[in-house]
């Protein structure tokens, strides 16, 4: 069966296609319309709609929007809950219901030939939920989900059997961890529903000094849900805009709402591990983007095996829509073989995008090579490879790469692309080679979603990957599933003795990861970066 997934009229518009229960493609608007997390530039229009996305999937595998069996929607308007109050939470909710119950009509005007017919509404957070259980790589496992809100609820823990979801407990609204983390951050100076990973970051400068005071109004309940209650945080520490100075007790604050929710989350673990006991655990919602949390919940919790998926936050619902309706047609899902699901380019293709920029390039017999010597050398790194990724995590295809073993790359990365000095850029290794750098963490951890301790001996080896409180938020490389990314870090393990790459996302501030080859030359013309290796050519700023 061919089934579309669209995730759209809210932040992350996306579109994944599934075909006969394996995931052939999906991508993030924004990632075509280079506006961050899709927004629209339509006034009181807030979001875009995944056009472009949803026509190159279908496109990339050859199917006609007549072709389709199926489209999954994720979101369900019928179930819709909107009295919250606030543009932020119920006025654009009620936006967001008009124009699901409008899903038809758009795809069929996005995509003409599709039958209207076909489309089938998913509930947020089972979208979530089949996102990731239904494309782990295990036959069965527990799920747990939490994000801002859904159409009335925030949290759902279950466990899928035979592709099919069993519902042991949700969290209906106002009680949200998602939205009280939005909150925090918002108080903190961040952009709200966008920059909780900000706050996650400066978290480690602080201590949890509120800790106590906010368990009293972030807590679980003991059977599978949780409250949250009403906070003013200024009784912890003064409202900021972006323009002002961090204050310590910013950090302390931002340590003690993310305490709060890991807390929550693992005694939810607990519970549905108690209920289930199952050994594995996976993990979707946009409060699993949080690595810290997720590295305690494979830490403490009883689960012995903790999947996150790699688009864990909303975009990835448009995945899962996809994978439940299959499921739901008795089609067992093929596990996910890798977050590169997005647009790629032939060497020839790539070679005409140079020749009609009129760049200077070369061809070196070996790519990886020459990167490692560059990065040897201290130089930063543009690197485009192969098909891009789907969710927020660059992975070894739109990457700027450094050398880890100075400190002030940390720094100097930070400047190239317009962001915080407190926030931490992060490591790439061998999967070999990493229990050898890195420990308390999963090894391997291809998706950089938790995060691990840098041995003590490594610490001033590598500074520029290691944070604040010592720890790292790895990628761990495996030779059959990126040979290309391997052979670098050999190379430059060869050159330097170091096991590891600075990898962080190939973009500047505010701008959308870099996709297709002209964001590169753009982002390279633009950036103090030194060379742009795109596919099996070497641009050099000196040139």
């Amino acid at each position: 069966m061919r089934i579309l997934g669209i995730n759209a009229v809210f932040h992350d518009p996306a579109a994944a296609l599934v075909v006969d229960g394996e995931v052939v493609a999906a991508a993030e608007e924004e990632r075509f319309s280079r506006r961050k997390h899709g927004k629209s530039p339509v006034p009181f229009a807030a979001w875009e709609l995944p056009e472009q996305a949803a026509r190159w999937c279908l496109d990339h595998a050859g199917i006609a929007p007549a072709d389709l069996d199926a489209v999954g929607y994720s979101y369900d308007p019928g179930l819709a809950r909107h009295e919250l109050g606030g543009i932020d939470e119920g006025g654009w909710e009620k936006l967001r219901t008009l124009y699901a119950q409008r899903a038809p009509l758009f795809l069929k005007t996005a995509l003409p030939g599709l039958d209207p017919g076909i489309v089938r509404f998913v509930r947020h957070h089972v979208a979530h939920a089949a996102s990731a259980a239904l494309a782990a790589p295990f036959a069965d496992c527990a799920v747990l989900t939490s994000d801002g809100r859904g159409e009335a609820e925030s949290y759902l823990a279950g466990e899928y059997r035979d592709g099919k979801l069993e519902e042991l407990a949700h969290q209906p609204l106002p009680h949200s961890l998602g939205l009280t983390y939005e909150s925090a951050t918002a108080h903190l100076g961040f952009q709200r529903s966008n920059d909780e990973y900000k706050v996650m970051a400066l978290a480690s400068y602080g201590t949890p000094r509120f800790l106590n005071t906010l368990r009293e109004r972030i807590r679980p309940t003991g059977d599978g849900g949780f409250r949250t209650e009403p906070i003013d945080w200024s009784e912890f520490a003064p409202a900021r805009t972006a323009e002002d100075e961090l204050l310590p007790e910013h950090a302390d604050l931002a340590a003690s709402v993310q305490r709060a929710v890991e807390d929550v989350l693992l005694e939810l673990a607990r519970w549905l591990y108690d209920r289930t006991g199952n050994p594995n655990l996976a993990l979707a919602g946009g409060t699993a983007l949080n690595c810290v949390a997720n590295t305690r919940l494979h830490a403490e919790s009883p689960f012995e095996h903790v999947w996150v998926q790699p688009a864990a936050g909303d975009a990835g619902t448009a995945l899962g829509a996809a994978l439940q309706l299959a499921a739901d047609f008795g089609e067992r899902a093929t596990p996910m073989r890798g977050a590169d699901l997005g647009r790629g380019w032939s060497d020839d293709e790539i070679e005409g995008w140079l020749t009609r920029a009129n760049v200077r390039y070369e061809r070196p017999a070996d790519i990886a090579e020459t990167v490692a010597e560059a990065l040897a050398a201290d130089q930063v790194v543009a690197w485009f490879q192969g098909r891009a990724e789907f969710g927020p995590r660059a992975l070894g295809h739109r990457s700027l790469l450094a050398h880890p073993g100075r400190a002030e790359n940390l720094e100097r990365l930070n400047d190239v692309k317009g962001r915080e000095q407190f926030r931490p850029v992060a490591p790439m290794v061998l999967a070999e080679r990493a229990p050898e750098v890195f420990g308390r963490g999963p090894i391997p951890s291809p998706y950089m979603l938790f995060v691990h301790d840098v041995a003590p001996h490594w610490r001033e080896r590598i500074p520029a990957v290691t944070h604040v409180d010592g720890t790292a938020r790895i990628q761990t490389v495996d030779d059959d599933a990126e040979p290309l990314v391997a052979r670098m870090l050999r190379a430059f393990e060869a050159r330097t003795g170091l096991p590891t790459v600075v990898n962080t996302s190939l973009n500047t501030a505010g701008r959308p990861m870099v996709d297709d080859p002209r964001d590169a030359l753009e982002c390279f013309g633009s950036a103090p970066v030194d060379l742009l290796a795109i596919g099996p050519f070497a641009v050099r700023r000196n040139a």
